[in-house]
């Protein structure tokens, strides 16, 4: 696959900036809305509008997070496959992103129907995946910021000789 410009690889970091703190920031108001309701807020209220959210905002930004993601892994030379680190974000996304469409968002919008009838525990739906998320979405700055764990090894082609790497080039 080719490789972008330096500007144009400068403007797909933005746009993954920006997407990705977005859907921090969106998972952050859903865990605020979550406590509210667990504090007494008006169920009528804090439920449709943390259904809303995950449909307009929340859910959306998910999905772009990851195909942008996808894009700058394929289009830079970080690469999807190249580093381990790249790799766990790839992973904590993806399953992150599975997630949201599949479960989050069903179960938020149901509980925007059901909002006066909600028991507790149906409330702490509303706080205990965007605690795990907003989580996970702060590990997967961290990986970014930090780069941990190095480049991951190429299979040895077939007949190869295998030499050890030496301590300093790893």
């Amino acid at each position: 696959m080719s490789r972008l410009s330096p500007p144009a690889r400068k403007a797909l970091l933005t746009l993954h900036l920006v997407t990705s703190l977005g859907w921090l920031g969106a998972d952050l108001v859903l865990l605020a809305l979550g406590i509210a309701g667990l504090r007494g807020a008006d169920p009528e209220v804090v439920y449709p509008a943390a259904g809303l959210l995950v449909t307009y905002l929340f859910a959306p930004l998910s999905v772009l997070v990851w195909l942008i993601g996808v894009a700058s892994a394929l289009l830079t030379p970080w690469g999807l496959l190249r580093w381990r680190w790249v790799l766990v974000k790839f992973a904590l996304t993806t399953v992150m992103l599975g997630l949201v469409l599949l479960l989050l968002t069903p179960t938020v919008r149901g509980l925007g129907e059901l909002a006066p009838a909600l028991t507790t525990r149906d409330r702490l739906d509303l706080v205990i995946p965007p605690t795990i998320s907003s989580t996970l979405l702060i590990i997967a700055t961290v990986l970014s910021t930090y780069k941990p764990w190095g480049r991951m090894r190429r299979p040895a082609a077939a007949g190869a000789i295998r030499r050890p790497v030496p301590a300093g080039r790893r």
